[in-house]
């Protein structure tokens, strides 16, 4: 069998030696914040359940509370079965011109330094794909083969940014718990939504032009526009995940950015729903991370528009606002038809427009304010 066309251990190991040491806390410190957090996130699951009416079946999902060096190596097995379709086409098509052209080792450091700056950021997330081996529930270390995924919350990452931001720690920590338990229990109760979310990267990967000479170009523009985009600010300008599309992928990125900016902007919405019965400084913790959110040095805003996080943030405040306006109008049960099944999830133009998805998809249904 011929090496795969990525060094994914290059990729870890060059993650694990970039990325930036935590937080300066005791042993006794660390295992505090990581007891609080598991403890937390069995909180949080009961009551996004109770906001949401989502009860999740099948399998239960683990909770994993993890450091940075851990969130890489997960990450990268997520990577590894996510992209093994895109990689096995480019093996079957072009493996001698893309190996000429990137090289395999070149692109796991490539990988791995993105990574190394993600590691430092995130505060946590609901891995969807993983490979088979991952899926484990409970301290038994039980296999749950039916799993959709698993929770993961980076201790210290959370650790540095309530004390940077001057928050009440408990508060934050629930805070963010109630936002990845959103995204979990989107997955296990709503069965059809990782095969659909699947299908559509399939076909994105399908669309995906493999000729060496065309990705230069929209390599080389991409850097351009994202340049000009940070350093000028322009606010509409691509990142390079958008300007390195052919129109058949603007296509399903368009339908894919919808999904995400919907759960997104769901989770967002539930914590605020929820936060102010069971996080006491709801609102400073908002004010203060919309802060974090938007700031950052010119090399920070550049990392960000090159790996296209800037339009997380942005799906963040839209998704948000969708949710937000039409749970308004026809309350939690309303909104909760938005997962009866592919055809009522809301199109990105629906998105901009809640009332133009409430017309076509609730239409002459009542209004239902549970």
């Amino acid at each position: 069998m011929d090496a795969e066309l990525v060094d994914w251990e290059l990729a870890v190991t060059t993650a694990r030696r970039l990325v930036r040491p935590g937080p300066q806390i005791t042993r006794e410190q660390a295992g505090e914040v990581v007891a609080e957090l598991r403890r937390l996130a069995v909180d949080a699951e009961r009551h996004v359940e109770d906001y949401t009416h989502l009860a999740p079946a099948g399998a239960i999902t683990p909770i994993n509370v993890v450091d940075r060096p851990e969130w890489v190596r997960s990450n990268v097995a997520g990577l590894r079965v996510l992209t093994t379709p895109l990689l096995g086409k480019l093996s079957d098509q072009q493996r001698g011109t893309f190996s000429t052209a990137v090289g395999r080792r070149v692109t796991g450091i490539q990988l791995g330094t993105a990574l190394a700056y993600l590691a430092s950021k995130v505060l946590g997330q609901y891995e969807v794909f993983l490979p088979p081996e991952e899926y484990l529930a409970g301290p038994d270390g039980s296999a749950t083969p039916d799993a959709v995924g698993r929770l993961s919350l980076v201790a210290p990452n959370i650790a540095h940014a309530e004390a940077t931001m001057g928050v009440v720690p408990r508060d934050f920590r629930m805070w963010v718990c109630l936002h990845e338990q959103t995204h979990r229990t989107q997955f296990t109760a709503v069965p059809w939504l990782r095969s659909h979310l699947e299908s559509e990267i399939t076909a994105f990967i399908e669309a995906t032009d493999l000729d060496p000479d065309v990705l230069a170009d929209r390599v080389r523009s991409a850097v351009a526009a994202v340049r000009g985009a940070v350093f000028d600010r322009g606010a509409d300008s691509p990142s390079v995940v958008e300007a390195l599309q052919t129109p058949a992928q603007r296509a399903v990125l368009d339908r894919l950015q919808a999904i995400m900016t919907l759960l997104e902007g769901h989770a967002d919405q539930v914590m605020d729903a929820v936060g102010p019965r069971v996080v006491p400084t709801v609102a400073d913790i908002r004010s203060k991370f919309e802060g974090r959110r938007d700031g950052g040095s010119p090399l920070d805003r550049f990392i960000r528009r090159l790996l296209g996080l800037d339009l997380k943030l942005q799906q963040y405040r839209q998704g948000g606002a969708f949710v937000r306006a039409v749970v308004a109008e026809a309350g939690v049960g309303g909104f909760n038809t938005v997962w009866e099944s592919p055809t009522t999830l809301p199109t990105r133009a629906e998105l901009a427009d809640p009332t133009a998805w409430m017309q076509r998809v609730l239409g002459s249904r009542p209004s239902i304010s549970a």
